[in-house]
């Protein structure tokens, strides 16, 4: 195993929703496939849904990436709390206009100004992390979705309180629902190879065994954001040696040691 370059090892897993770390898994490729075909049917809403770290957010992105020069679509990233804020956002969205700061967008005429657009525009909005919008605020989502002129796709994690998404009033409104995981041993070794090698590190990943990879999922539970801390630390661990022992990582496979080292100081198991 090469000893220069841990430092750039440990940064392929810094955690990042960046179209440039998006790894093409096959279920991620099916789910990407439903969610954009999805885009082009009369639905009013979609959900992406599942737990933290299963890769719902680098989703949005890659949607959002691929289809912003053929149609109108905003990528709300970061949750936009403040009702005025957000309605403020929507408009602005719709309109091409700037609202000055003080100024607050009316709903009723928000509905308003969506109904005169019907037939003539649709304009998709991509809302990540939306188990933190407010009730009211997500009846409003509702209620401009209603107009089918405003689409969303919103993420959701997969909590024990979904009281907002799971009324029947709102479930009606969505027609595809995703359902995203946690990766399989096969699919977790993929994204690992496919992130080093992307990167050029082929010969690092060869030296990860099936052994190693079978470790790392009963670490992480094939959990991507997970994984990616984990490796983090796996390098970071490997550059320490680098810099103040060499000759205890002279040995080109991957040492088991480190993987429980990483393991300890995430907490995953005690010492």
């Amino acid at each position: 195993m090469m000893t220069s370059t841990y430092e750039e090892l440990k940064n392929i897993f810094i955690d990042s929703v960046d179209k440039s770390a998006y790894v093409e898994l096959e279920s991620a490729v099916y789910n990407y496939s439903v969610l954009e075909s999805s885009l082009d049917k009369p639905l009013k809403m979609v959900l992406l849904y599942g737990k933290p770290g299963t890769g719902k957010s680098m989703l949005l992105n890659k949607l959002y990436h691929n289809l912003k020069e053929n149609r109108e679509i905003h990528y709300f990233d970061a949750p936009i709390l403040s009702e005025k804020e957000f309605l403020k956002s929507i408009y602005e969205a719709m309109s091409g206009q700037a609202i000055p700061e003080k100024m607050r967008v009316n709903f009723d005429a928000l509905l308003k100004y969506c109904q005169k657009l019907r037939d003539k525009r649709e304009l998709v909005f991509l809302l990540d992390e939306c188990q933190l919008y407010s009730e009211p605020l997500m009846e409003k989502i509702r209620l401009l979705s209603d107009t089918r002129v405003v689409k969303f796709v919103i993420t959701l994690h997969k909590t024990e309180n979904e009281d907002v998404i799971a009324k029947e009033h709102f479930k009606t409104r969505i027609w595809e629902i995703i359902e995203m995981s946690n990766a399989n041993e096969y699919d977790l070794e993929l994204y690992i190879q496919k992130k080093m090698i992307k990167k050029g590190f082929i010969d690092v990943s060869n030296n990860i065994k099936k052994r190693d990879i079978k470790y790392i999922h009963a670490q992480t539970k094939g959990n991507f954001r997970e994984t990616n801390k984990y490796l983090y630390t796996v390098f970071d661990i490997y550059e320490y040696y680098e810099r103040n022992e060499p000759e205890k990582i002279a040995d080109k496979k991957f040492s088991k040691k480190i993987l429980e080292m990483a393991a300890i100081r995430l907490g995953y198991i005690d010492e």
